[in-house]
């Protein structure tokens, strides 16, 4: 289930729309008056694997809570960049097979975390799909992108970008699910310390300063 936070923007609304399309046997909810524990309840009852909630700053999306249910856990991300299907150049009939996906770069223990927490988000594809899905993890921000694809010879495929695309960074995750605000906290995202090299928290890469 996807819905948004109170008194959404038509910018917000369109990417509710282009998610549904996004992740298989999911459905829209207009928010209305529905506070939390409202939605996480109404979800439980209709057997809604997870709730998704965007959250926007002067119409633009960014934020996007995950939360798994019936018993969480709940991850919350910061978007940013966000461009819509229509923003994209290539043109393209949004498949509604289920697609492939993609992980790169989530090797550390939160990394693997994240990892399930977002393959569950989507059915089993069959192996003929031609659907992909990536999620690319690069200095702990998370690329999505979406794409189909076709062969067009016996080692050639030729990719074309449906949208939508944003980037994702993890801020918190919490044990047990969106409404129960004072579940422990199993990570979340703290200021680096001004050190010389910065070790990354989804990948086992480390960051070099600037300095």
């Amino acid at each position: 289930m996807i819905t948004t936070s109170h008194d959404p923007s038509s910018r917000l609304k369109q990417f509710v729309k282009e998610l549904k399309l996004v992740f298989p046997n999911s459905q829209r909810m207009n928010r209305g008056n529905y506070v939390i524990s409202d939605l996480v309840n109404a979800c439980r009852a209709n057997n809604v694997t997870d709730l998704i909630i965007l959250h926007e700053h002067r119409g633009e999306p960014n934020a996007m809570v995950v939360c798994h249910l019936p018993y969480g856990p709940t991850a919350s991300f910061s978007l940013s960049n966000t461009i819509m299907r229509h923003d994209v150049e290539t043109k393209q009939t949004m498949s509604q097979v289920f697609p492939h996906l993609i992980f790169h770069n989530l090797d550390t223990r939160l990394g693997e975390r994240v990892k399930s927490i977002l393959k569950y988000l989507f059915p089993v594809p069959k192996e003929d799909s031609k659907r992909v899905i990536t999620f690319a993890n690069q200095h702990d921000y998370i690329s999505f992108r979406h794409h189909v694809y076709k062969k067009t010879g016996a080692k050639h495929v030729e990719l074309t970008e449906v949208g939508p695309r944003f980037e994702m960074r993890l801020y918190e995750i919490r044990l047990g699910t969106m409404e129960q605000t004072d579940a422990d906290v199993e990570w979340r995202l703290k200021p680096y310390m001004n050190t010389a090299r910065k070790r990354m928290a989804l990948s086992s890469e480390t960051l070099l300063s600037d300095q």
